[in-house]
């Protein structure tokens, strides 16, 4: 028998959380992402493994670390499907590490995990899918997942990496903690869980809604678009709740994004404007110059400089048509921009 030690939480050192990007991603622990197929759940954790190669910033964060990353995939290609949306996101492909499973496959309670945090001074560490690295275990027993997930969590906590795991949503009940695949232990040993979904004010909109977080507030939800011409984007701060986002109600009063791109669209239909007086607009109307910019990046919107005054203009494919409706009279002038879906391979 064990000789019993104790001590007194006096003795215990207090910390302040680290975050890779708060208050999504905890550092040195799990957080998971989760979506139906096809929602954008690895592009979703793409674009974070870029931002963290390079040190770009995430939405609303003030800037980010540089740091190497060690993504993991039983999903896609390689060659053919992550290096194509890795270079497209803009990441240093140098800094994106793989464990090579040629000689043995890898599963949660592998030590090479650790081992390769260690060796490659990993800040982020994705998993995609969580199914196929629980090496046998039954994903619906929870003495079969809570071992797994225990280890792993030590394994965040002694190396202070976050550890990202993606994973699929099953078909039934509507909370989100009972649509994770397999037994609620493997949401419950998660500090952070982001569940993606569309939204139908776009076909090429996904939402990123915060619905667990044990270290801190709940984040705002926050919108991405998946198109080809522009590639991933982030959208800005969208108003969804987790709960209507798993109840199929998608659509959310008119969000600050949404009201830029209109404005954009509105005021650019046909003809050029002064920077100047696009973003006093956009002021007026409660719009921030971040979430104007968003909306003008999607819209591939230019900036022409013209006897020393920048002018916004959308680029000349944009299609124009008469419309009617709520948001205009008889006659006037609304761009279209056309956007085709991703393949159903490159919008897991």
């Amino acid at each position: 028998m064990a000789e019993l030690k104790t001590f007194s939480m006096g003795e215990v050192q207090a910390e302040q959380v680290r975050w890779l990007w708060e208050p999504y991603i905890p550092q040195g622990k799990i957080t998971i992402i989760q979506g139906d197929p096809g929602d954008g759940k690895t592009t979703l954790a793409l674009a974070i493994a870029a931002a963290v190669t390079t040190g770009m910033p995430l939405p609303d964060s003030s800037g980010g670390i540089v740091a190497n990353v060690i993504f993991q995939t039983a999903e896609d290609g390689l060659a053919d499907t992550i290096k194509p949306r890795l270079g497209q996101l803009g990441a240093n492909c140098d800094r994106v590490h793989v464990i090579d499973e040629g000689e043995q496959a890898l599963s949660l309670s592998d030590e090479r995990i650790e081992q390769a945090i260690v060796k490659m001074k990993a800040k982020l560490f994705i998993l995609d899918p969580l199914q196929a690295y629980l090496g046998g275990a039954d994903m619906h027993s929870a003495n079969g997942v809570r071992p797994l997930m225990k280890q792993l969590g030590a394994v965040a906590e002694r190396t202070g990496c976050a550890i990202v795991i993606i994973g699929h949503l099953n078909k039934k009940g509507s909370k989100a903690q009972y649509r994770g695949l397999g037994s609620i232990d493997i949401y419950a040993a998660a500090r952070s869980v982001l569940t993606i979904g569309r939204i139908d004010v776009d076909e090429h909109m996904r939402a990123m809604v915060h619905g667990k977080s044990n270290l801190a507030a709940l984040g705002v939800s926050q919108a991405f678009g998946l198109d080809p011409s522009n590639g991933f984007c982030w959208l800005g701060e969208y108003d969804i709740s987790i709960d209507d986002l798993m109840s199929g109600k998608r659509s959310a009063p008119e969000n600050q994004f949404s009201r830029a791109r209109r404005l954009i669209e509105t005021a650019l239909a046909g003809t050029s404007v002064a920077a100047v007086e696009i973003m006093q607009m956009a002021e007026e109307q409660g719009i921030s110059a971040k979430t104007l910019n968003r909306a003008k990046s999607a819209l591939g919107v230019q900036s022409v400089k013209r006897c020393g005054k920048w002018y916004w203009e959308l680029p000349i494919d944009v299609q124009f048509t008469e419309c009617t409706g709520e948001d205009g009279q008889d006659g006037h002038v609304s761009p279209v921009t056309a956007l085709t879906i991703l393949p159903d391979k490159a919008a897991v």
